[in-house]
């Protein structure tokens, strides 16, 4: 298999949970809950991209590597792209997966069939996503049906929306693109379940709630 590095980013603090990356959930921090998963995955490395110096001490009590992130990079002025772009440069590998810490249950056994599944087909980047079938509005104009002829929920056209919670990606085609989602993705589907992701106190609180129903002791 190709070289494959996997990369967790952890900035410290947070604009709408305070310091969630480092906040107890489910006896651990979303940190070391990630890591306990991606330490069972077929990488040849794991980084830790970060400014915070908690999650340093945890990377270095765990023996990861660290990437001490430049400060512009972790700051609200560094955009998406300049942040896709910076991991791509700064991670030697010819592969990177990036494991957001935000999505606390994604599970070994998907990360795994992620990695088989970027290596098996004709892709440059595999990013995970959940499938939205929901009557969506904008500007005050259905996006997706039409009021005449209303399907029902089940009918409704399958949209796909990233969760970022796998992400795989060629480093070349990363730099290029700018972004997780390269010139040739593989969108890779994953349960409602998995599709959580922590963004705001509600999320973290649901969030933990599913962890611990679902996930608590099974990573090990």
């Amino acid at each position: 298999m190709k070289k494959l590095i996997a990369v967790i980013p952890v900035r410290a603090g947070s604009q709408r949970v305070k310091n969630k990356n480092i906040k107890p959930f489910a006896g651990k921090t979303l940190l070391e809950h990630k890591l306990d998963v991606v330490k069972q995955l077929p990488v040849d490395e794991i980084i830790i991209n970060t400014d915070s110096e908690i999650a340093m001490e945890i990377a270095k009590r765990e023996g990861v590597s660290i990437h001490i992130r430049e400060p512009y990079y972790a700051s609200s002025e560094c955009t998406g792209s300049e942040f896709h772009e910076y991991i791509a440069k700064t991670t030697p590998s010819e592969n990177i997966l990036v494991a957001h810490v935000t999505e606390p249950l994604v599970s070994k056994e998907t990360f795994i069939d992620g990695i088989n599944t970027f290596f098996n087909n004709d892709c440059n980047s595999l990013v995970s996503v959940e499938v939205v079938k929901k009557f969506l509005w904008y500007n005050g104009k259905p996006l997706n049906y039409s009021p005449e002829k209303a399907p029902a929920s089940q009918d409704l056209p399958e949209y796909l929306s990233p969760t970022f919670g796998v992400v795989i990606a060629n480093r070349e085609a990363m730099i290029l693109a700018k972004h997780l989602i390269c010139s040739k993705p593989y969108f890779y589907k994953i349960n409602e379940i998995e599709a959580v992701d922590i963004d705001t106190e509600l999320d973290f609180e649901f969030a933990e709630f599913l962890f611990k129903k679902y996930r608590l002791n099974q990573n090990t």
